[in-house]
């Protein structure tokens, strides 16, 4: 098989991990703060955070890499206007997604400790305000992120 047609496979299945595994976790977290269920809540973030750490985590790392990889085999220049595009907005992701992360853990204890109150905080609800704000710019950037890998201006 040709090692450019096999990388190229594994960068877009890692993009489209990255954006199924977002979409998804945005949603389902998503509807269950609208719940305002505790016990939903608690599963659903604890779950959210073992998705990131199963998926999106081992698919970014492979995103860099096959990236890497297929700009050498393609000879794109990592001065080009293109490759600025798509490592900025890649970057604007994670600038988004690491806070998340962070968000997220401090989600699942505060879900934890709604339990017991059979009560969401309204700390809770004010991060996930928070949390829903940092991933709107983040997916947009990953849909242009796939426009640059499609049509590739700027080359």
């Amino acid at each position: 098989m040709d090692s450019y047609l096999l990388l190229k496979l594994i960068h877009i299945l890692s993009a489209v991990v990255i954006t199924g595994t977002g979409a998804g976790i945005a949603f389902f977290m998503f509807m269950a703060n609208r719940s305002n269920n505790p016990q939903a809540i608690y599963v659903t973030a604890k779950t959210v955070i073992q998705g990131d750490w199963i998926f999106t985590t081992p698919a970014v790392i492979t995103q860099i890499i096959t990236g890497f990889l297929l700009m050498n085999q393609l000879n794109f220049s990592f001065s080009s206007i293109w490759f600025y595009w798509v490592i900025g907005l890649f970057m604007l992701v994670g600038i988004c997604w690491l806070p998340v992360l962070r968000i997220q853990y401090r989600l699942k204890q505060l879900a934890e400790g709604s339990l017991e109150a059979s009560q969401v905080t309204p700390e809770f609800k004010r991060l996930m305000r928070v949390w829903t704000l940092l991933g709107i710019p983040a997916f947009i950037a990953i849909l242009i992120i796939f426009y640059l890998m499609v049509f590739k201006p700027f080359l």
